[in-house]
């Protein structure tokens, strides 16, 4: 069975065929009726958070469409933008506020790439510097609430989602901080900017973005107060943003409006056919005793806990490398979960100790999608862009180690 699945899954078979087949040829091996599949399938849309990534991800996409991201580079560069290195400051803060809300990390590279990289080249930062900083900074939005891969974790994890949400704040802070640093070495401004901060701009870029600085008040803020659960929050974002974008500042046509939505559903479809198959497959391997059997081999190869730890972040380096970050998710966690618990390693550290190594996968080669899109976006050859990230890599490896090796900076909350 196993073989097989390999071999299809080499020939190019798409990943929910594959997580089905392997389902199938489970329950067939075990006599069970194959209609488990289909029921648990179903079971997925009795999950109420799961309600809440096609409505997320919706807002992101509208606000995409919008001027939305221009609003928000502008707000931000009056805040920061006088600092020296702020301009790159400015870059990462906004990729990961916007990655955050969307739950892809390429889309800042298309939204925000032709508004930001001709600013780092006219501010005189380094060519292959700009490249790199822009094609790496949204990734870091991934451990931002209300990010995508956090939602699916809760889900697949059984996880409180607001547990996720608070635990993802300090490592987010901790790769943006270091990152930043980096950016001001990097700078070819060491000294405050000559326009310095102006208020007149700042209160300009805050009217402009007036509409849309609320919403992540409103949003976490309601999460956290209890007021709304967290697909309610959901509800409230899409409905805000499409009121804001589409009904007040009309910056998106009703007509480009159906585009807007397939587009958003094409890629929400794909992760909860992946997502619905996979707690088939799960369920039939736990049946199996397969985390069990992986838990021997684990215990076999270490017996410490920062053993296990070390050979986790190696795993997902290069799980990243290869898998996108949503497949990951849906594949290693229910294996994972019983021998992290073993060795002692919190359910929520070991989410945020995946995502945040995951985003890694984003800049990897072979796969890593950000090359990609960058490559196309800015019409670089993609060992160019590769090239430009390394460092930033680097960089944010060792935030990364900190962030595993750290587990109080996940569960600050739990104190």
């Amino acid at each position: 069975m196993i073989a097989l699945v390999v071999f299809i899954l080499l020939i190019g078979t798409p990943l929910f065929i594959v997580i089905a087949c392997n389902a199938f040829l489970r329950y067939h091996g075990a006599g069970e009726d194959l209609s488990l599949v289909a029921i648990n399938f179903y079971g997925l849309a009795e999950t109420p958070i799961v309600l809440a990534i096609p409505l997320f991800t919706l807002a992101g996409y509208l606000l995409s469409a919008s001027n939305a991201p221009a609003r928000l580079v502008r707000l931000t560069n009056a805040l920061l933008g006088w600092m020296p290195g702020g301009l790159a400051i400015v870059t990462l803060i906004t990729s990961a506020l916007f990655a955050a809300f969307t739950g892809v990390s390429g889309i800042n590279i298309i939204a925000l790439g032709a508004l930001l990289y001709p600013a780092l080249v006219q501010a005189r930062y380094a060519d292959r510097f700009g490249l790199g900083l822009i094609t790496t900074a949204g990734s870091v939005g991934l451990l931002v609430a209300p990010s995508l891969p956090l939602i699916l974790y809760a889900v697949i994890a059984q996880q409180p989602v607001n547990q996720l949400f608070l635990a993802g704040v300090l490592p987010a802070v901790l790769i943006v901080l270091v990152l930043a640093i980096f950016s001001f070495a990097n700078s070819p401004h060491r000294t405050l900017a000559e326009k310095g901060w102006t208020w007149s701009e700042v209160r300009g870029a805050t009217r402009e973005a007036a509409l849309e600085l609320p919403l992540p008040f409103v949003v976490l803020g309601g999460i956290y107060s209890g007021v709304f659960a967290v697909s309610d929050a959901a509800v409230v974002t899409v409905l805000y943003v499409f009121i804001v974008e589409v009904v007040i500042r009309r910056e998106i046509r009703w007509s480009e409006l159906p585009n807007i939505v397939r587009e958003c559903m094409i890629m929400v479809g794909g992760i909860l056919m992946v997502l619905g198959v996979s707690l088939a497959s799960t369920d039939v391997m736990i049946d199996q005793g397969v985390p069990q059997r992986l838990l021997e081999m684990l215990s076999q190869s270490v017996d410490t806990r920062f053993g296990f730890l070390c050979l986790l972040l190696l795993f997902f380096l290069v799980l990243g490398a290869i898998v996108d970050i949503f497949s990951a998710i849906v594949l290693v966690v229910p294996l994972l979960m019983p021998a992290a618990q073993q060795f002692g390693v919190h359910p929520v550290h070991l989410g945020i100790m995946l995502i945040a190594a995951m985003e890694l996968g984003y800049i990897t080669p072979p796969f890593g999608l950000n090359l990609f899109i960058s490559s196309y976006r800015f019409d670089k050859p993609i060992t160019t862009v590769f090239r430009a990230t390394v460092p930033f890599y680097v960089v944010q490896l060792v935030a990364v180690i900190v962030i595993v090796a750290w587990p109080a900076l996940s569960l600050w909350w739990a104190d």
